[in-house]
Formats: structure tokens, C-alpha cells, sequence
């Protein structure tokens, strides 16, 4: 009969690296070593980021560590999703590391008769100590963003007709940002010049408009002026709207950082590859910029927030519908190339859809009736993740 005693530690272990396992060879010397890990839908619901291996996966890889006893996924949600487990296993002993402890565990672990156990987060003799903080920090976590409406209403050349907002949320870099296909790569390249892998911890506006003068550098020789929002739309996390008025910088900015509202914008786009933009494509050839077709720009732009803020679907995707046709009036070159069969063959599984940025290629964002479910039965469908403050 095994009379050793049964440990348990929980956590994510989505970036799994020599100090867990040295955690773990650790907490296994107090007996059996059970380990909790939090499902992906807790990770996402905790840190509004996606895994970046499945839970299938994180299971397989911890269970495979030999001081691993056993492991499962946690039924339970937030900082306390173990508890399930915890009652499950019925431990003699639940060890932490002192950064992960806190009395509410402590209090939980006393409840049920179990020792608490916090050890030193220390290396393995000779190893460099490793956090999954830190190792994050050394990919690039720049977001990008998503333009919803008002598209071209940041260059006064289309403001001069009539003012309005544009409408944008940053996304979370969950997925392979593409070269050449609306997601404001430009701008996030000469971002990544300065600070290569997150932005720093400053007021967002007031780096938005740095990010906005550098990549305009007055020495620049292709006479462009890059759009205001595709700074603002990477610098100011959450939903977005900004407004223009015949300048190139916006006269005032509203947000929205109210999370049903952000939550709910989640569960209802969606991105689709398409080809990159062609080299030489130009989508201003042939434009057609008007008062009215301006107007109806702006309008869109509106409708388009007011239906986000009552979280009307229907007047969301007519809005958006709206927005991008009032855009293609403008500059009917916006579909060139793939665009019109992209569009042909998805029109009937959407509610609507655009490109983002200028066009001519990309991807096509699209409004769908549940994100979720639209991924699981278009593989290469992308959710997305918006920026929450903070992140």
C-alpha cells in the first residue's frame, strides 16, 4: 500500500520552461505530485488572451515531466479554478510559490486540513532563472488593430467634405500578422524600431501622437501622410473612436473599456486571410471623394458605434455593411484582385464585411452571428482578442 503522502500545485503552464519543472521536482519531494492546470477557457476569461498551447496540449506535456504523478484540467474558473481539483485529488499537501500564494488559498488549504506549503521561486543549480513574465517579454507583443468604420475619415482630403469619427479596437497579436494586408503593419514596424517588443507604460493618446510624428517624419520623401489611426488604433487599447476634422490629428477621442461591451464585440468578428496586397496596387487610383458619399461616411461611422454601445447585432452589421460601402464609393480600387471572390464566397455565412485599412487584399473582417462557432466550422476563420487597459 502507497502510504506517501499526495501533493498538489496548480497553475497554467502555457509557456512550460525549466522553472516549472524545477517547481515541480521541488514540491515532489514533500510525496506524489498532482498537478491542476487552468483550462483555456479560464485563461481567457482571466487574462482576455487566448492559450498559447491548448489545455490537450499543456496536459500532455506536464503529465510527460517524471515528477508529475498525474495532472488535469480545472473545472473551476479565476485565480481559485483548482478548488474542483483540490477536492478531487484530496491532498496532504498544496505547495505554491511565493508569488502565486495568498490567504484566500491558505484559508481553502485550512478548511480542508491540507498543509500549505510557499517555496523560493529558485533555479535549478546552474540554470537561469526563467518566468513566463519574462520569457513573453522577449517575443513581440505589439497589438495591431482593427478599423470598424469610418475608414479614410482620417485624411483631410475626405474630412474636408464633411467632419466625422473613426472607429477602431487594438487586437492582441494572437495570431501571425501578416505584411501588406490592412493591419497597420507600417505603423507597427516602426513601432517595433523603438521598442521592439511591448509598448512602454505611458499614457496612451500621448503615444499614439509620438508613434503618429516618428513614422511622419517630415524627411520622409514619398510625400504620404500615414492615417492617424492606425497609431491611435495599435496605442489605445479597448474600442476606439476618434474624431476628424479637415486635420490630421484627431479633434477628440472617446473609449470604451466596458467589458460586456468588449466581450461582446469578441463573439461577433471574425478575420479571413486573403492574399497580401500586390506590390504597385494602388487603392486611390480612380477615387471619387464627394460631399454626400462623405456623409454617408460619417453617418455610417455613427450608427455604427451607437449599435456597439446597445449591442444590437443587426444595427451593428448594417452599419458596418454601410460603412464599407460608403468607403468603395469613395475608392471603388479597395476590391482589386481577390477581393469580389473572397466576398462571393462568404456572403452567405456573414452578416457583413469589409477590409481592413485600405484594402486591395489582406483579410476580410467579418460580423458572424457567433465567433466561436463560425471558427470551429471555418478552420481558417481568426478570433480575435482586444487590448484590454493594462495589457
Amino acid at each position: 500500500m502507497d502510504n506517501k503522502k499526495k501533493v498538489f500545485v496548480s497553475g497554467c503552464y502555457d509557456l512550460l520552461h525549466s522553472g516549472h519543472v524545477e517547481f515541480f521536482r521541488q514540491a515532489a519531494q514533500y510525496g506524489d505530485l498532482y498537478v491542476g492546470i487552468g483550462s483555456d477557457e479560464t485563461y481567457l476569461g482571466y487574462k482576455h488572451r487566448k492559450t498559447i498551447y491548448s489545455e490537450q496540449e499543456r496536459l500532455f506535456m506536464v503529465k510527460s515531466i517524471r515528477y508529475v504523478k498525474d495532472a488535469y484540467i480545472n473545472a473551476g474558473s479565476g485565480v481559485m479554478d483548482f478548488v474542483p481539483t483540490l477536492d478531487i485529488v484530496k491532498p496532504d499537501v498544496f505547495v505554491v510559490n511565493t508569488d502565486g500564494g495568498s490567504e484566500e488559498k491558505r484559508r481553502v488549504c485550512q478548511e480542508r486540513g491540507i498543509e500549505y506549503i510557499e517555496l523560493q521561486r529558485d533555479p535549478h543549480e546552474g540554470l537561469t532563472a526563467r518566468s513566463s513574465t519574462e520569457l513573453k517579454k522577449t517575443q513581440c507583443q505589439i497589438p495591431t488593430r482593427l478599423d470598424l468604420a469610418g475608414t479614410w475619415i482620417d485624411q483631410p482630403y475626405v474630412s474636408q467634405y464633411a467632419p466625422g469619427w473613426a472607429i477602431t479596437i487594438s487586437l492582441e497579436p494572437t495570431f501571425e500578422i501578416r505584411e501588406r494586408c490592412g493591419l497597420s503593419t507600417s505603423t507597427r514596424n516602426h513601432i517595433k524600431q523603438i521598442w521592439p517588443y511591448q509598448l512602454p507604460n505611458m499614457d496612451p493618446e500621448t503615444l499614439a501622437k509620438l508613434v503618429f510624428c516618428f513614422e511622419n517624419d517630415p524627411e520622409r520623401s514619398d510625400g504620404i501622410i500615414s492615417g492617424a489611426q492606425d497609431a491611435i488604433g495599435i496605442c489605445i487599447p479597448g474600442l476606439c473612436r476618434h474624431y476628424y476634422n479637415n486635420r490630421f490629428w484627431p479633434d477628440r477621442f472617446e473609449t470604451c473599456h466596458d467589458e460586456q461591451i468588449l466581450s461582446w464585440l469578441e463573439s461577433h468578428l471574425i478575420m479571413i486571410p486573403m492574399e497580401p496586397r500586390k506590390p504597385g496596387c494602388s487603392v486611390v487610383e480612380g477615387k471619387d471623394i464627394t460631399e454626400p458619399k462623405v456623409k454617408a461616411l460619417a453617418k455610417a461611422a455613427d450608427d455604427c458605434w451607437n449599435a456597439i454601445m446597445a449591442k444590437d447585432l443587426a444595427a451593428f452589421a448594417n452599419a458596418y455593411r454601410a460603412s464599407f460601402n460608403a468607403q468603395t464609393a469613395m475608392f471603388p480600387a479597395m476590391i482589386q484582385g481577390c477581393v469580389q471572390s473572397y466576398i462571393d464566397k462568404y456572403k452567405d455565412s456573414v452578416l457583413a464585411w469589409k477590409m481592413p485599412g485600405a484594402g486591395g487584399g489582406g483579410y476580410l473582417a467579418c460580423v458572424v452571428e457567433n465567433s466561436d462557432i463560425f471558427c470551429k466550422e471555418h478552420p481558417e476563420a481568426i478570433p480575435l482578442t482586444i487590448r484590454r487597459p493594462g495589457m
